[in-house]
C-alpha cells in the first residue's frame, strides 16, 4: 500500500515538474484537456496491469510503474456524467497491493520517460488549478510551485514558501466555505476515490496539498522533510477546517511501514511519520482541540503513536521524545495528567526504560516532573518520593546508569538527558557565587566556605553523581562513554561553585586527564586537551576558580600534572593571576595544602568522608610503588618551589607585591628555618598572628628546599628594585629588612629554634651577620640618596644571603661571613660600624687593601655558593668594581688562565699549545705555582677546597681542615646548583666521575662565574687600562687549549665576552695610563698569532674527520680573534696620538712581519689583513711603503710580489686625491721606484690576472708621478730598454703616461 502510493506520488512530482514553469499561463482549467490526461493515465495503468500479471505468471521479476490511484492523484481533473471516472474497484486493488509486496518497488525509467512524453504533448496547461462551480463559479488560483521551494537549501526560501502555501490555501477555503452547492464542484474536480480521506469539509486544493505535504516529509530530497513540515505546521495551524483525526489516519495512510520495506525506504517512511507528527506538535492543533473538547480522545492518540514510533528504531527516540516535549509545552497541567500521562503505551514504556538503558525516558521523565508533581508514574526512573535528595542519591543513580551510559549512541552531539539533568543538579542559583570578579567573588567565596544547608545539598548531590556517574560508570568503561564524562563536565562547569571544582576535578579525572594526556597517539587525546582549553578559559577572569582548579589538578597528581601530561596547563594557569586577592587566596592554598596531612594519611577510608579523600585513600593501590609518604613530600616540594613564583609575573603596585612576598617570606622562614618544640602553633604577639607547622616533622632536604627558595625570592626581590632608592617609606617595603626582624622575633621566642644545629663558629658568624645587618640597614636609611646607600644594601643583601647559607651548610662559610663583617666595617667610616670590638681585624701597616680582601672574600665564596648568593655577590662586584686594585684582578685573571688538563697530563703531545704559550706569553712562574698546589692533590675535596683558597690567596689557614667540612657536607650538590642548569649538569659530571675529572669540572664551575665578574667590570669600566690586562688574559686564555679544554661552554663564554664587551663596546681605553709600551708587545703577539699556519695532525695518529673539522674550525677563530685584537689595539694607539718617533716601534713590528711575509715559509698572513689594516690606518703604510716596495722587488715568489703590488696599490689610493701632499717622498725615492718598474716589465708573470695586477700597479704609480710632475724626471732615469719593455708589456698605460710628458 505505501509503495504504491509512493509510486502516485512520484507521478505527481513528474506531472508537478512539466507545470511548474508555467506560472504565469491562464489559470482556467479546460476540461477535456483534463478527461484526456486521464485516460492517458489510466489507459497506462491498465497496460502495466496486464503485463505485470503476464510477469507473474512466468515467475519473474516484476516492476511497477507510477500509476495515479484515486487518493494519490495530483491533476485532480473533473469527470463528467459522460466520461468513464478514473477508479478501480476492490478486487482490483487487492491483486496490485499484492503485487507490489511481492515486486521491487522501483519504478522502470523508460516507461516514466514515455509517460512524460505523453503528458507533454497533450498538456500545456498552467501551473496552477482551479475549481468552479457548475454555475460558472471560480475560486482562487492556487500554485503549485510552492512545493518546490519548500524543498530549498535556503532557510528563508523554505519559510517564504510555507508562508505563501497558508495564504493562498486560506483563502481557496474561506472561498470555498462560502460556496452554496459544494458537491457539485467535487463532483467536478475530485477523483472518486478521494471522498473518503475525511477531509470533506475541506476544498479540493487544500486536500491535495495536505496529501502532498504528507507525503513530503517523507522525501530524503535536499531540505524537503524540513520545508514540508514547516509548510505543514503553517497550514494546520493557519486554517482551522482541518481535522486532527483525519490528520492522524492521513499519516498512517500515506506512511505506512510494512515488512516488505528495507533500507532506505522504510527508513524515509518513519522519518516523515516523526516529521509529520513534529509539524503537529508545532502547529498548536492539539491544544485547540483540547480548549474545544477537555474530554477528547486525540491527544491520547496522538501520544501513544509517537511513543509506538520512538519503539521502533532507537535513533527516533529523542526526537520522538522532543516532540512530546513540543505538546507538552502548550497543553495546561490538566490534560498533561489526564491525557498524555494516560496515553496507551506511555506506562510500559517508562517501566522498560531501565532494563533496556533508554535515556530518552530519563529526559521525558525529568521534564514531565518539572512541569507537574505528580508520583509514582514513571517507573522506577524518578524515585517515590521525589526529591532532589532521592534523585541524586547514590542507590538511584546507579540503578538509572544504565540508561545514561547508553546516551553515547549519539556522539558527537551530547543527549538532550544531559541538560536536563544539569539543570537539576546544578540550579542557575549556584552561578552567583562565580558571577563576580576580585576581591568580591574572593569575600563570597570565603563566606562560602563556611557553609550552609543549601550549598552543603548542592555540594553532595554533585559529589554522588560524579562518583557514581563520571567516576564509577563512565571513566571505567569505553573509549566513548570516556568522552561524554568530559563533555558532561563541561556542561558542569558553567554552573559549579568555585567551592565545588574539587568535586569535578576528582582524583580519577584527574588521573585519567594524565592517562590520555602522557600518549599523544590517544584517540582521546584531543578530547583531553579541548577539556583544558575550556577549563583555561572558564577560570579566564576569576581568580577563585583559577586557585581551586590549580589546586586539584595538581594535589591529584602529586605535583605532577605538567610533567607526567607533558604541558604547560598549571604553569600558564599560575602566571595569570593579575590581582593581590588572587594571589594571596592561592598562597594561602598552597600553605594549607603544605600543613595538610590528609593526603599523606595511611588510615582506611571512610564511606562518610568527602569524594577527594575516598578517591586518594582508594588508590592507594596505585601509588605503591612510589609510597604514600614519598608522593605526599614530591607535592609539598611543589608547593614549595611555586611559592616564590606566585609575584614574579605580577604587574601590581610596590605596596601590593610587597604584602604577597611578606606571606611566601613567612611561611619559607617558619618551614625552613625553625622548629617548635610545643605543638604544631605557636602564636607570636609581637608579630599578631599564629606560626603554623606539619603534624609531622619534614625532611631535612624539604627545609633545606625551603631556605634555597627563600634565598631564590630574596635575590628576585633584589633585582626587580633595580637602581635602589632610599626614601622615607623604604624600610616598610624593604623585604630584607622584614626577614632580618622575622627571624630575629622568632629567635626571641622559647618554644621555637633554629631547624639546624650550628657550631660555636657558625652561632657566632650568625650573630656578626645579624649585627651588621642591622648596622648597614640604619647607616643605609641616613644615607639618603647617593651611591652609598645603593653600596650598602647590596652590602645588606649579601650579607643576608650569607646568612642563609650558613644555615644551608654549615660549618663553610663562617670564616668567609666573619671577613665579609670587618669589610663592612672598613667600607664606610661611620662611628656605629666602627664601634664593636677590633678582635677579627689586623692591625698595623701590613694590613692589606680593603679591595683586596673583598674581593678574596667574594672569589672564595663563589665554588660552593648558591645561584642567589652569587647574585648577590655580582650586586657587590659591580658596585664596587670601580675602586678594584690590580692586585685583585690579576688573581682573578690567573684562575682564568689556570689550565683544566693537570700537569702530569700535559705532555708534547698539544704542539699547537705550546705555540700559543709562546706567542702569548704565558706567566710560566704562576702557572708553575697553581701546577704545584691545586694539580698533585688525591682528593677530589682536597682538590677542590686548596684551588679555591690558593687561587685567591686570601687563605693561609689549614686547608685539610677545610677539606674535612667540605667532605661532611658534599653531599648536597644537586641542591647547590639547582637554579644553574648548566652548572648543575657539570656538578652531575662530577658526581659520576672521579680523580682529575672532578676537579676540571670544579674548576670550570669556578672560571664560569668569575668570567661574569669580568663581565661586570668591563660593562662599568670600559675605558680604563686595566681592560687591556683583562684583554690580553681572557684572549690568552682562548687561545691556549690547555685552558678552555673539554668545556665548549667556557670557550664560547670567554669569546662572547672579547666580542661583547671588548672590541663592540662603547667605549676603549683611553688616557695618559695606556702605556706604548704596553701596545706594542700585544700588538706583536697578535700579529704573529695571525700569521701561524694550521698545523695538521700526524698522519700516525690517523684523527676522524670530525677532529679535522674542529681544529679546523677553532684555527679559524683564533685567526679571526687575532684579527679582531689587531685592529682593536691599532684603534687605541691612534687614540692616543703618538709622535713619530714614538711610533717607531710599531714601524719596526710591521716591518718584521713583512719581511716574514715574504722569506718565511710558515707565514701564513693574508694579504687581505694587511690590505685592511693599511686601509683603516693609512699612516701605517705610508711608514712601511718604500720598505714594502724594495722586499717586493726582491721576492722569491711571484705570487707574494703580486700580492704585494696590491698593497702598495692599497698604500697608493689616499695620495692619488688632487690635493694630496707627497707624503711618501717620491722625488726622493725615484730611484727605488725605477728599479722595481725595470723588475716588474722585465720578469712579467706568464698569467694573464697577474699580469692585469702589474699593470694595474704600474698605471697607479704613473698617475702618482703625474699628479706630482715627476714623470719627466721618471723617464729620464729609465734606460732604452727599459723604455721598449714598458711600451710592449703596458702597452697604452705607457703610451699615455710618456705622451702627457711630452705634452707638458
Amino acid at each position: 500500500m505505501g509503495s504504491k502510493k509512493r509510486e502516485s506520488s512520484s507521478m505527481e512530482e513528474l506531472v508537478e515538474a512539466k507545470h511548474v514553469g508555467n506560472d504565469g499561463a491562464e489559470p482556467s482549467v479546460k476540461r477535456m484537456k483534463k478527461k484526456k490526461t486521464v485516460e492517458v493515465l489510466d489507459s497506462e495503468n491498465q497496460n502495466d496491469t496486464e503485463a505485470s500479471k503476464k510477469r507473474m505468471k512466468k515467475k519473474k521479476d516484476i516492476e511497477i510503474p507510477a500509476e495515479s490511484e484515486s487518493e494519490d492523484d495530483t491533476n485532480a481533473a473533473s469527470t463528467s456524467s459522460n466520461t468513464r471516472k478514473v477508479s478501480l474497484n476492490s478486487m482490483e486493488r487487492r491483486k496490485k497491493r499484492k503485487l507490489l509486496d511481492k515486486g521491487k518497488h522501483k519504478v522502470e525509467t523508460k516507461k516514466i520517460e514515455g509517460l512524460d512524453l505523453e503528458l507533454k504533448s497533450d498538456s500545456n496547461e498552467s501551473a496552477s488549478t482551479g475549481t468552479g462551480t457548475s454555475s460558472g463559479g471560480v475560486l482562487p488560483e492556487f500554485h503549485i510551485g510552492v512545493f518546490k521551494d519548500l524543498a530549498a537549501v535556503d532557510a528563508s526560501t523554505r519559510e517564504a514558501a510555507a508562508k505563501a502555501l497558508a495564504m493562498e490555501l486560506r483563502e481557496v477555503q474561506n472561498a470555498y466555505d462560502k460556496l452554496e452547492n459544494k458537491e457539485e464542484v467535487e463532483d467536478d474536480t475530485k477523483l472518486e476515490a478521494d471522498k473518503d480521506d475525511g477531509l470533506n469539509n475541506c476544498a479540493p486544493s487544500l486536500r491535495y496539498a495536505i496529501r502532498r505535504l504528507i507525503r513530503g516529509v517523507s522525501s530524503s530530497r535536499e531540505c524537503a522533510r524540513q520545508g514540508f513540515a514547516l509548510g505543514l505546521t503553517i497550514l494546520v495551524g493557519t486554517v482551522p477546517s482541518i481535522k486532527l483525526e483525519s490528520l492522524l489516519k492521513l499519516i498512517i495512510t500515506l506512511l505506512e511501514v510494512n515488512s516488505s520495506m528495507k533500507g532506505q525506504e522504510a527508513r524515509d517512511s518513519l522519518l516523515g511519520r516523526l516529521f509529520a507528527y513534529g509539524a503537529l506538535a508545532r502547529s498548536g492543533k492539539l491544544t485547540e482541540e483540547w480548549n474545544s473538547k477537555n474530554d477528547t480522545p486525540l491527544i491520547k492518540e496522538f501520544t501513544s503513536c509517537v511513543i509506538a514510533l520512538a519503539a521502533k528504531k532507537r535513533y527516533l527516540q529523542e526526537s520522538a521524545v522532543a516532540i512530546i516535549l513540543e505538546m507538552i509545552g502548550k497543553l495546561p497541567v490538566e490534560a498533561l495528567l489526564n491525557h498524555v500521562l494516560e496515553a496507551p503505551g506511555l506506562q510500559e514504556w517508562f517501566e522498560g526504560a531501565t532494563e533496556v538503558g533508554n535515556p530518552d525516558a530519563l529526559h521525558l521523565a525529568l521534564k514531565m516532573q518539572e512541569k507537574v508533581s505528580v508520583e509514582n508514574k514513571f517507573g522506577k526512573l524518578l524515585p517515590f518520593p521525589y526529591s532532589k535528595s532521592t534523585l541524586f542519591a547514590s542507590d538511584h543513580l546507579s540503578y538509572i546508569a544504565s540508561c545514561l551510559k547508553e546516551s553515547t549512541f549519539c556522539q558527537p552531539r551530547v543527549h538532550s538527558v544531559w541538560p536536563s539533568l544539569v539543570s537539576n543538579l546544578l540550579p542557575d542559583v549556584a552561578q552567583d557565587v562565580e558571577l563576580a570578579s576580585g576581591l568580591n567573588s574572593i569575600k563570597k567565596h570565603k563566606k562560602s566556605r563556611k557553609g550552609n544547608s543549601g550549598d552543603e545539598d548542592i555540594e553532595r548531590h554533585l559529589q554522588c553523581f560524579c562518583e557514581v556517574i563520571i567516576e564509577g560508570s563512565f571513566l571505567t568503561s569505553s573509549h566513548d562513554r570516556k568522552k561524554l564524562a568530559f563533555d558532561v563536565l563541561l556542561l558542569l562547569l558553567p554552573k559549579v561553585p568555585a567551592s565545588c571544582v574539587h568535586v569535578v576535578l576528582s582524583y580519577k579525572v584527574v588521573q585519567c586527564l594524565m592517562d590520555i594526556l602522557s600518549t599523544k597517539d590517544s584517540w582521546l587525546y584531543k578530547v583531553a586537551q579541548h577539556f583544558l582549553k575550556e577549563l583555561s578559559e572558564w577560570v579566564m577572569h576569576d581568580d577563585v576558580r583559577r586557585v581551586e582548579v590549580i589546586v586539584a589538578l595538581q594535589k591529584h597528581s602529586n605535583g605532577k600534572f605538567d610533567s607526567v601530561t607533558r604541558s604547560k596547563t598549571v604553569k600558564d594557569l599560575m602566571t595569570e593571576f593579575k590581582t593581590e586577592s588572587g594571589c594571596l587566596l592561592f598562597t594561602q592554598n598552597l600553605i594549607n595544602m603544605f600543613l595538610d596531612e590528609g593526603n599523606s594519611s595511611e588510615e582506611p577510608s571512610d564511606q562518610s568522608q568527602t569524594t577527594d579523600d575516598n578517591s586518594e585513600i582508594g588508590s592507594v593501590e596505585d601509588k605503591d610503588a612510589v609510597g604514600i609518604l614519598g608522593t605526599s613530600e614530591f607535592l609539598k616540594s611543589w608547593v614549595v618551589e611555586s611559592l616564590p613564583n606566585v609575584s614574579k609575573h605580577l604587574k601590581l603596585d610596590q605596596d601590593a607585591r610587597f604584602r604577597v612576598q611578606k606571606e611566601v617570606l613567612k611561611f619559607l622562614s617558619v618551614q625552613g628555618l625553625f622548629l617548635s618544640s610545643l605543638g604544631t602553633e605557636v602564636t607570636s604577639f609581637e608579630l599578631q598572628e599564629k606560626l603554623r607547622w606539619p603534624k609531622s616533622a619534614i625532611p631535612s632536604a624539604l627545609s633545606q628546599m625551603c631556605i634555597e627558595q627563600l634565598q631564590l625570592l630574596l635575590s628576585n626581590v633584589q633585582k626587580g628594585e633595580g637602581t635602589h632608592a632610599v626614601s622615607s617609606g623604604v624600610e616598610a617595603n624593604d623585604l630584607g629588612s622584614y626577614f632580618m626582624r622575622f627571624i630575629s622575633i622568632l629567635c626571641n621566642i622559647p618554644s621555637v629554634s633554629l631547624s639546624r644545629t650550628l657550631n660555636i663558629d657558625d652561632e657566632k658568624a650568625f650573630k656578626k651577620l645579624q649585627a651588621m645587618e642591622s648596622q648597614l640597614s640604619r647607616e643605609e636609611r641616613n644615607s639618603g640618596l647617593n651611591m652609598n646607600a645603593s653600596k650598602l644594601h647590596a652590602l645588606r643583601y649579601l650579607l643576608i644571603q650569607l646568612l642563609l647559607q650558613i644555615l644551608l651548610r654549615p660549618g663553610e662559610f663562617f670564616e668567609a661571613a666573619s671577613e665579609l663583617v670587618i669589610c663592612c666595617k672598613k667600607a664606610f667610616d661611620s662611628p656605629d660600624l666602627l664601634e664593636s670590638s677590633g678582635e677579627d681585624e689586623p692591625d698595623g701597616d701590613d694590613a692589606p687593601e680593603l679591595m683586596d680582601v673583598l674581593v678574596d672574600t667574594m672569589l672564595s665564596l663563589l665554588p660552593h655558593s648558591s645561584a642567589p648568593l652569587r647574585s648577590a655577590i655580582e650586586q657587590v662586584f659591580k658596585l664596587f668594581c670601580h675602586d678594584i686594585t690590580d692586585g685583585g684582578l690579576l688573581r682573578m685573571l690567573r684562575v682564568i688562565k689556570k689550565g683544566l688538563k693537570p700537569a702530569r697530563h700535559q705532555d708534547s703531545d698539544s704542539e699547537d699549545g705550546d705555540s700559543d704559550d709562546d706567542i702569548l706569553g704565558v706567566e710560566e712562574a704562576d702557572e708553575s705555582d697553581e701546577a704545584e698546589t691545586g694539580e698533585t692533590v688525591d682528593s677530589d675535596e682536597q682538590t677542590d677546597d686548596s684551588e679555591a683558597l690558593v687561587v685567591v690567596g686570601a687563605k693561609t689557614t689549614e686547608n685539610t681542615e677545610v677539606s674535612d667540612d667540605d667532605s661532611d657536607g658534599g653531599l648536597d650538590d644537586d641542591a647547590m646548583f639547582r637554579i644553574d642548569q648548566q652548572l648543575a649538569k657539570m656538578v652531575r659530571e662530577r658526581n659520576n666521575k672521579a680523580g682529575v675529572e672532578t676537579t676540571h669540572s670544579q674548576l670550570v664551575l669556578f672560571k664560569l662565574r668569575i668570567l661574569s665578574l669580568l663581565e661586570i667590570y668591563l660593562h662599568e669600566n670600559p675605558g680604563k687600562a686595566p681592560v687591556l690586562k683583562v684583554f690580553s688574559s681572557l684572549a690568552q686564555a682562548f687561545v691556549n687549549p690547555q685552558t678552555t679544554e673539554g668545556s665548549e661552554q667556557l670557550g664560547q663564554r670567554i669569546w662572547g665576552i672579547i666580542q661583547k664587551k671588548i672590541f663592540k663596546a662603547k667605549d676603549y681605553p683611553r688616557g695618559e695610563a695606556v702605556q706604548l709600551e704596553v701596545l706594542e708587545p700585544l700588538l706583536e703577539k697578535y700579529l704573529r698569532l695571525a700569521a701561524k699556519p694550521f698545523k695538521r695532525k700526524k698522519p700516525a695518529s690517523n684523527p676522524s674527520k670530525n677532529k679535522q673539522s674542529a681544529s679546523w674550525a677553532r684555527h679559524k677563530m683564533i685567526t679571526s680573534l687575532a684579527q679582531s685584537s689587531t685592529f682593536w689595539i691599532l684603534k687605541i694607539i691612534d687614540a692616543r696620538n703618538f709622535s713619530e718617533p714614538e711610533l717607531q716601534g710599531v714601524r719596526d713590528i710591521f716591518e718584521k712581519v713583512i719581511v716574514s711575509y715574504f722569506n718565511s715559509k710558515k707565514s701564513q698572513m693574508k694579504s687581505e689583513f694587511l690590505k685592511e689594516i693599511f686601509k683603516r690606518r693609512p699612516w701605517i703604510g705610508r711608514n712601511v711603503f718604500w720598505f714594502l716596495m724594495e722586499n717586493c722587488s726582491r721576492a722569491r715568489s711571484q705570487f707574494r710580489q703580486v700580492e704585494a703590488l696590491d698593497l702598495l696599490t692599497e698604500i697608493l689610493k689616499p695620495l692619488l686625491s688632487p690635493n694630496a701632499a707627497d707624503e711618501l717622498g717620491l722625488e726622493t725615492h725615484l730611484p727605488e721606484l725605477c728599479h722595481l718598474i725595470q723588475h716588474l716589465v722585465t720578469n712579467m708573470p706568464e698569467k694573464q690576472s697577474k699580469r692585469a695586477e702589474v699593470r694595474k700597479f704600474c698605471g697607479k704609480v704613473f698617475q702618482l708621478l703625474t699628479t706630482f710632475k715627476l714623470t719627466s724626471r721618471f723617464l729620464g732615469a729609465l734606460e732604452p730598454d727599459v723604455h721598449n719593455a714598458c711600451e710592449t708589456q703596458l702597452g697604452e698605460i705607457f703610451l699615455a703616461f710618456r705622451n702627457q710628458q711630452q705634452e707638458h
